[in-house]
């Protein structure tokens, strides 16, 4: 059965991708020193996804400034998310959830294998304190809203 989507106030399932970095990510590993946006998207190479990708690209300062490190998390293999940060020149590194265990342990796995759109802000203590799932894959969050939810944090 698949774990439903992460209750505000509660913790955030730990989980470690590989990233296009070259290196893993493992979500305790920046408990107490960073915010972590998870930010799951559908597929690499897809309109949608790219727009909002370029558009973390854009307002990375943005998020930085707050404290507050982006991971974009797909299904894709990491091959296919280093071409795809590299044709567009994203300053994010994108996490590779190939075996679909972290969409799964969010409650955003879709019925058709890739994850659904959505995001979850984790605080420093590895606490969710904001969660949104679109309710279609051709929907995103701007990232006005976004630094909103975590202009909040610092409150």
């Amino acid at each position: 059965m698949a774990a439903s989507v992460p209750a505000i106030g509660s913790p955030a399932p730990d989980f470690t991708v590989e990233t296009t970095a070259g290196a893993p990510f493992t979500l305790s590993s920046v408990r107490g020193q960073q915010h972590v946006l998870l930010a799951f998207f559908p597929l690499a190479f897809t309109g949608v996804c790219t727009e909002e990708m370029c558009a973390f690209t854009e307002d990375y300062d943005a998020f930085s400034s707050q404290d507050v490190r982006v991971l974009p998390i797909s299904v894709d293999a990491v091959p296919s998310l280093k071409e795809f940060k590299a044709k567009y020149r994203m300053t994010t590194d994108l996490g590779s959830d190939f075996k679909r265990e972290v969409a799964t342990a969010y409650g955003v796995l879709h019925p058709a294998f890739f994850s659904t759109r959505a995001y979850f802000l984790i605080d420093k203590s590895g606490i969710v304190r904001w969660a949104f799932v679109e309710e279609t894959p051709g929907t995103r969050r701007q990232n006005a809203e976004i630094l909103s939810e975590i202009a909040k944090l610092a409150g």
